[in-house]
């Protein structure tokens, strides 16, 4: 047995002291061939300092060896040194052997730097070099993929698929076809390829996207099955929770739903969407001091996400707790780019609390936003009434009418101000 092989069975094995001491007899008395086979298995393994350093001295030895090149360029990346990684595949000319390979270390180079255009034209010149290499193909398809331009993504992913090419690189390729499917809104599609993937070879990531489809064909029973089965046997996949609530839920069972979601926060209790929705759920139930509780949570893990600020008032609102409100949301009255809600739900405060001014203010702040919503313009007529601004009433009247075009009452009362001259 060589000191190579020696080196590799005590790392796997985890004897990482007698292997460093074997890896140098191995550096001393192994053949090059020998040394390169075990580089390449040092990095496979994740030991790419070792690795680096035996492409490194075969270089020395071998400098027209232009893989040993690319093999350095791709350790340099993942170390985070993208000069000496360029400086390694500048040096890879069109004619070498080993060019297709650069390309496809460029293109990987690239992407993490966030270049993506360079990395595309990368993989594409590689593509015309090689059309029919799978290697190739397989990186064009992952890096749409990355990209979510799903369409060209599953154009490699089926003609991999239809070569036959089910797994590369440990990736279900007719899981990833059906993910990209799914990501263009071709659900009935990528549910015909999930449904070719074995039970043994479903992954948490595949149950968990499968039951997202299944969610979206509305087929609920389905996703509840599929996701139910991820939760039991990963329960901290917390991406799951939601998902799954929202299946329960749609299937009639909010109770359900509810703990789901609240088993979801035990994992992860700094999610504020899962606050969130923990909260709406509460409110359906009408578990009123649950959902106040949920949203505070989610108020406090991010003060600037509104989302929970506007469903807090709301609750306030419909408990009519109008100076709870009123406190919540003065601290953003003055933002810019306020969610339109809460220049309502203002409003409403400071109505029945009798501030009729700062009524005003947020009512007309609010009106832009609700010319369409009936409600809020039938209690902006009679607020607007009641304090004398005729101009804002008739204005109010005429979106109503607009949209309730039957209601008599509001009908008369804008003739009676049209024949004052309105």
């Amino acid at each position: 047995m060589s000191y190579s092989e020696q080196v590799l069975e005590k790392f796997e094995a985890g004897n990482i002291e007698e292997g460093n001491r074997l890896y140098g007899w191995a550096l001393r008395k192994d053949d090059d061939d020998t040394l390169n086979s075990l580089a390449e298995e040092l990095y496979g393994l994740g030991f790419d300092g070792k690795a680096k350093r035996i492409y490194e001295n075969l270089l020395k030895k071998y400098p027209q060896e232009d893989t040993l090149r690319v093999n350095l360029a791709d350790i340099e990346i993942g170390q985070g040194n993208t000069d000496a990684a360029l400086q390694q595949l500048a040096q890879v000319k069109p004619d070498s052997d080993a060019y297709l390979q650069s390309l496809l270390v460029s293109a990987d180079l690239y992407q993490t730097e966030e270049l993506y255009e360079v990395s595309e034209q990368k993989l594409l010149e590689a593509e015309k070099l090689a059309p029919d290499e799978q290697v190739v193909l397989f990186a064009l398809a992952e890096f749409y993929n990355m990209m979510q331009n799903y369409k060209k993504a599953t154009v490699y992913y089926l003609t991999l698929v239809k070569q036959g090419v089910l797994r590369l690189s440990s990736v279900n390729l007719v899981a990833r076809l059906a993910a990209a499917y799914a990501g263009m809104g071709k659900f009935e599609t990528s549910m015909a390829y999930f449904e070719q993937i074995k039970d043994i070879d479903k992954t948490p990531d595949i149950l968990f996207q499968q039951g997202f489809v299944y969610l979206q064909l509305k087929n609920y029973p389905e996703a509840i099955d599929m996701l139910t089965q991820l939760r039991d046997t990963n329960q901290d996949y917390v991406s799951l929770y939601p998902v799954l609530a929202e299946a329960q839920e749609n299937n009639g069972d909010n109770e359900a739903a509810y703990k789901t979601i609240q088993e979801g926060i035990s994992f992860d209790e700094y999610n504020e969407d899962l606050f969130s929705q923990a909260a709406r759920l509460a409110t359906q139930l009408q578990k009123y001091d649950d959902a106040e509780h949920y949203l505070k949570e989610a108020i406090k893990i991010n003060p600037e996400q509104m989302r929970a600020v506007v469903q807090l008032s709301n609750l306030f609102i419909q408990q009519q707790r109008y100076q709870d409100n009123d406190d919540l949301l003065q601290p953003y009255i003055q933002e810019n780019d306020l969610d339109p809600q809460i220049y309502w739900n203002i409003a409403v405060s400071e109505e029945h609390l009798e501030n009729f001014k700062e009524a005003q203010n947020a009512y007309q702040n609010a009106f832009p936003f609700f010319t369409n919503n009936s409600d809020f313009l039938h209690a902006a007529i009679y607020f607007f009434r009641q304090i004398g601004l005729e101009d804002w009433t008739v204005k109010s009247l005429r979106a109503y009418l607009k949209l309730v075009p039957d209601d008599q009452e509001l009908s008369l009362m804008l003739e009676d101000y049209e024949e004052n001259g309105f």
